[in-house]
């Protein structure tokens, strides 16, 4: 039984088509990346996902439960950090994360609330209105309500947005330590090295269909693409006309290592003398770009 199984999902706005049938599957336990531009569809389908918003067409469950039929357990297999800051300001932090518990029947779940806050270095703030807090520590708050009835999903949309960069180490060691208890995580975010780092798979989303899923490594391979940087004084040799010209150097696509020798030895043969060189190799923000510029 798959974590998330989505099915031939679609969902049209009026003339807008949000999702072109959608089929997904992460399977228990995973770290998965859900990746895109903005109005790719990625928060349709979240939305889809909690419940928020019902598909045209299509099926979806959650750890076996549809979002349709069995919209209870499903919604309590879940945990969603939404993007945007949504809160109570009549409520402490800790009235806020009680009140979430009680959405689920939970009741004495303290020890719980306590853990979540010490991990996200909320202990402090436990007594503080929700409206006395910076942008940063309300974010902490979102994350900590997705938690408090221990889903075995949990979705985090755009978690670090306008983070601290302390916060944001602490806040993927605790995801780190959930998804090695057996939590499924799914991330969407547009700082494309967290995903890189983070996710073991991703799915790329342009304008509502995936056109890219496969594991994190296979993605970053495929590019097959060097990039050597040269900044070198001399008559820049033609038959490396197709190089980038950008400021004082030049930037030489290579598909293999092997092209870097000739490359090397055409510098060599036109007379310039190199000043400065670096070999870069893609990453996934390369991918990214590279498969979102693709035409249809």
């Amino acid at each position: 039984m798959a974590a998330i199984l989505v099915r031939q999902v679609s969902k049209r706005f009026g003339r807008l088509q949000a999702l072109a049938g959608i089929d997904l599957e992460v399977a228990k336990g995973e770290f998965f990346g859900l990746l895109g531009p903005n109005g790719a569809g990625k928060t349709t389908l979240i939305s889809i996902l909690a419940g928020l918003a019902r598909a045209d067409s299509g099926t979806v469950r959650i750890m076996g439960r549809d979002v349709k039929d069995d919209y209870r357990g499903a919604r309590r297999a879940l945990g969603v950090v939404p993007q945007e800051l949504v809160f109570d300001p009549f409520f402490t932090v800790r009235e806020t994360l009680r009140i979430q518990s009680g959405y689920f029947g939970l009741r004495a779940n303290d020890d719980w609330i306590d853990e979540i806050m010490s991990n996200l270095d909320l202990t402090a703030k436990a007594d503080v209105n929700m409206r006395a807090l910076s942008g940063g520590m309300k974010r902490r708050v979102l994350v900590a309500q997705a938690l408090v009835h221990k889903p075995p999903v949990i979705v985090l949309d755009e978690p670090t947005a306008g983070v601290d960069v302390e916060l944001r180490q602490g806040l993927w060691q605790f995801i780190r330590r959930l998804n090695r208890d057996g939590h499924t995580i799914v991330l969407t975010t547009h700082y494309l090295e967290e995903a890189e780092s983070m996710c073991g798979r991703i799915a790329m989303l342009k304008q509502g269909r995936i056109v890219a899923l496969d594991s994190t490594a296979n993605l970053v391979h495929r590019l097959h693409s060097l990039e050597l940087r040269v900044r070198a004084v001399g008559a820049w040799p033609a038959a490396l006309h197709s190089a980038q010209a950008g400021g004082n150097s030049r930037l030489v696509k290579l598909h293999d290592y092997l092209e870097l020798e000739p490359v090397l030895a055409a510098l060599r043969e036109a007379g310039c003398r190199i000043e400065e060189l670096e070999l870069q190799q893609p990453d996934l923000e390369d991918v990214f770009l590279e498969i979102m510029q693709r035409k249809e």
